[in-house]
C-alpha cells in the first residue's frame, strides 16, 4: 500500500512539474488539417507535436511554419486552369506532373518563386511514419527526432527539415525565436512507390488514423493562448486602478458622512462592485491559465459574466436616475423608477448572454447570424439607455435653467459632456471594430489580428468605462459631497438684481407689464399675483382714506429728515469731542 501511494505521489509530482502551455488537440477526422496559434517568441519557446501511440497508425505529411511564409506553401497545379486548387502534398501523381521531386514524396511542397531557400524561412516539413516499432518496418533514410529542452543549432539553421522519412518515437519539437502566428499542418497520406506497388508489404496499405496534441510553449508559463494572456496583467492593472479610486472615495465619504445623499450611497456601492468585478476577472484568467478549461472554469466564467453584466446594468441605471434628477431635483421618480428597473434587468440578461458568447464562440467559424443573436438584443437595450439618459439630461438641464439653478445646471452640463464624449468614442470604436471584423472569414484574419483582438474585445471598452466612471464620480461625488447641504432638494437664490426681483413682493407688484416673465422664467414657476377678491385682506396697515398714500409719503419724508438731523447733530458732537481731546493732549 505504501508503495502504491508512493507511485501516485510521483505521478502527481511529474504532472505538476510538466511545463504548461497552450494545448490544441487534433485528429484525422478534423475538418481543418492545421492548428494555428499566436506565439510570443523567446529563448525557450517552442512547439511540441505529440501523437498518441495507441491510436495513431500510418504515415502523415507534416509541416510547421510561421504565417508570413504561407506564400511558399504549395505549388500551382495548372497555369492554364485557375479553378484548380494548389497542390500541397508531394505524391506519386504530383511527381509525374513535375510538381515535386521523388525525394519529397510524402512531404508538403515548398515552392519559392523568388528563389528563396527553405533554410532562410520558417518552413519545416517531413514525412512521418507512426507506430513503426519494428526495424523491419522502417524504410532506408529514416531519422528519429528527439525532444530538445534547449536551443538547437545545426549549421546555423534553427529547424532543419529531414531528408528522409521520420519514424515517430517522441514528441517532435519546433523551436520558436520570433513572435508570430505559427501553424502545424498534418495530412494523412499513403505513399507507394510504382516499382514496389504490387510487392511491397512494408507500407501501410490502409488510410492512416491518428490523434494527438500540439503544445505551444510561450514566454509565459500557462495554458492560455498567447492572444488571451495579456488579459491577465490587464485586469490586474484595472483592479489596482479601481481599488485606488475606491480608497479615495471611501476616505472622502468618511470625512463627509453626515452630508451624504442617497445617490452617493448608490455610487459607493457601485465603486465597491467595480473592485469586486475586476478582481473576479483577474482571478478567472489566472485560473484559466493555470488549469485550462474544465468544469470549474466554466462555472467561474458564468460568475464573471454575471458580474460584468451587473456592472454595466447598474452603471447605466444609476446614470439614468441621476439624469432624471433623483435626490437633486426630485425626491422620487414614481412609476418611472419601475421602467428604469425593467430596462436595467433586460440589459443585465442580454449582457450575460453576450459575455458568455464572446468567450465561448470562435469568431472565425461562427456564422454571422449567431453572432448577431448575441449582439443585437444588447445593442437595443444599450441604445435605449443612452437615448433615455441623454433625453432626461436635456430635460433636467432645461428645467434647472428655467429655475435659474446655475450651480446644479453646471454639474449636469459636465455630466452631459462626459456622456457625449463617451458616445462619440464608442461610435468611433464601433466603426473601427466593424471594419476589423468585416474580414473575419478571410484566411489571414487571425494571423493579422491575434495580438490586438483582446484590446478590441476587452481592453478598449474597459479603459473607456474607467475614464467615464472616474469623471462621473468626480462630478456627482465630489461636487455633491462638498455642497450636499445646499444642493439636496434646495433652490439656489439668484445673485442678479433682475432675477432677485422674483423673490421681492413689492418689486413684483411695481414691475411694469413690459418686463413680466412667463411661467418658465420665474423661480419655482411663480406668476404675478392674481387680482384679490373685494373683501380679501392681505396686510392690515390701518384706516384707509383718500390721502393715506400722500400722508404716508409725507410721514416718510419727515421721519427721514428728522433722522438725518439727528445723525448730523451726533456727528458734530463727536467731532467736537475729538477736537477737545486733541487740544488737551497738545497742552500736556
Amino acid at each position: 500500500m505504501h508503495q502504491y501511494f508512493g507511485h501516485v505521489w510521483l505521478a502527481l509530482l511529474a504532472a505538476v512539474s510538466v511545463v504548461a502551455g497552450y494545448e490544441v488537440s487534433f485528429a484525422d477526422s478534423d475538418y481543418s488539417r492545421q492548428v494555428c496559434s499566436g506565439m510570443w517568441g523567446g529563448s525557450d519557446t517552442y512547439i511540441n507535436v505529440t501523437f498518441d501511440y495507441r491510436t495513431s497508425h500510418g504515415q502523415v505529411a507534416m509541416a510547421i511554419y510561421e504565417w508570413r511564409d504561407v506564400k511558399y506553401f504549395g505549388v500551382v497545379t495548372s497555369e492554364s486552369d485557375n479553378s484548380l486548387p494548389k497542390t500541397y502534398v508531394c505524391t506519386t501523381d504530383a511527381v509525374k506532373s513535375g510538381l515535386c521531386s521523388s525525394s519529397d514524396i510524402g512531404k508538403f511542397i515548398f515552392f519559392a518563386q523568388d528563389g528563396t531557400p527553405m533554410e532562410q524561412t520558417s518552413f519545416w516539413t517531413a514525412s512521418v511514419t507512426l507506430n513503426q516499432t519494428s526495424p523491419s518496418r522502417r524504410r532506408s533514410g529514416t531519422a528519429s527526432i528527439q525532444v530538445l529542452h534547449g536551443p538547437r543549432q545545426q549549421d546555423d539553421v534553427l529547424n532543419p527539415s529531414p531528408t528522409g522519412v521520420l519514424s515517430y518515437t517522441s514528441a517532435i519539437q519546433y523551436q520558436v525565436r520570433k513572435t508570430g502566428y505559427y501553424c502545424v499542418a498534418i495530412v494523412p497520406v499513403t505513399v507507394i512507390s510504382p516499382t514496389t506497388r504490387q510487392t511491397s508489404t512494408d507500407l501501410v496499405p490502409f488510410h492512416p488514423t491518428y490523434n494527438g496534441v500540439v503544445l505551444f510553449k510561450n514566454t509565459f508559463d500557462g495554458q492560455l493562448p498567447a492572444a488571451d494572456y495579456p488579459k491577465v496583467n490587464f485586469y490586474l492593472f484595472m483592479f489596482f486602478a479601481y481599488a485606488f479610486l475606491a480608497c479615495g472615495w471611501a476616505w472622502l465619504c468618511y470625512k463627509h458622512t453626515l452630508d451624504l445623499l442617497p445617490i452617493q450611497y448608490y455610487l459607493s456601492g457601485l465603486v465597491g462592485f467595480m473592485v469586486v468585478e475586476m478582481a473576479a476577472n483577474w482571478v478567472y484568467y489566472r485560473y484559466l491559465n493555470a488549469h485550462g478549461k474544465n468544469t470549474a472554469a466554466v462555472l467561474f466564467l458564468f460568475v464573471v459574466a454575471i458580474l460584468d453584466a451587473g456592472r454595466n446594468a447598474l452603471s447605466f441605471f444609476m446614470l439614468l436616475v441621476v439624469s432624471l434628477g433623483l435626490s437633486v431635483v426630485r425626491e422620487s421618480l414614481g412609476r418611472t423608477m419601475f421602467k428604469c428597473q425593467t430596462l436595467a434587468a433586460a440589459h443585465f440578461v442580454f449582457g450575460v448572454l453576450y459575455a458568455v458568447g464572446i468567450v465561448e464562440l470562435e469568431l472565425e467559424s461562427t456564422s454571422a447570424l449567431v453572432l448577431l443573436l448575441f449582439v443585437i438584443p444588447l445593442a437595443f437595450t444599450l441604445s435605449g439607455f443612452l437615448m433615455w439618459i441623454l433625453h432626461s439630461l436635456t430635460a433636467t438641464m432645461t428645467q434647472l435653467a428655467a429655475r435659474k439653478q446655475r450651480y446644479k445646471l453646471k454639474m449636469f452640463q459636465r455630466l452631459y459632456y462626459i456622456l457625449l464624449a463617451s458616445v462619440v468614442v464608442i461610435a468611433v470604436f464601433f466603426v473601427v471594430s466593424s471594419y476589423s471584423f468585416s474580414d473575419r472569414l478571410a484566411e489571414d484574419y487571425a494571423a493579422k489580428s491575434w495580438r490586438a483582438r483582446w484590446w478590441l474585445l476587452d481592453g478598449y471598452l474597459a479603459i473607456l468605462f474607467y475614464v467615464a466612471f472616474c469623471s462621473s464620480v468626480v462630478v456627482l461625488g465630489l461636487v455633491l459631497i462638498c455642497f450636499a447641504i445646499t444642493l439636496a432638494m434646495s433652490d439656489e437664490i439668484s445673485q442678479e438684481d433682475e432675477d432677485a426681483e422674483d423673490y421681492d413682493l413689492e418689486a413684483l407688484q411695481n414691475r411694469p407689464a413690459a418686463r413680466e416673465d412667463d411661467e418658465i422664467t420665474l423661480v419655482n414657476n411663480r406668476r404675478e399675483p392674481e387680482p384679490l377678491a373685494e373683501n380679501q385682506v392681505v396686510f392690515e396697515i390701518g384706516d384707509e382714506d383718500a390721502g393715506s398714500d400722500e400722508e404716508a409719503d409725507t410721514g416718510k419724508k419727515r421721519r427721514g429728515g428728522e433722522r438725518r438731523t439727528s445723525e448730523e447733530q451726533d456727528g458734530s458732537t463727536d467731532e467736537r469731542r475729538g477736537l477737545m481731546r486733541g487740544r488737551f493732549k497738545d497742552d500736556d
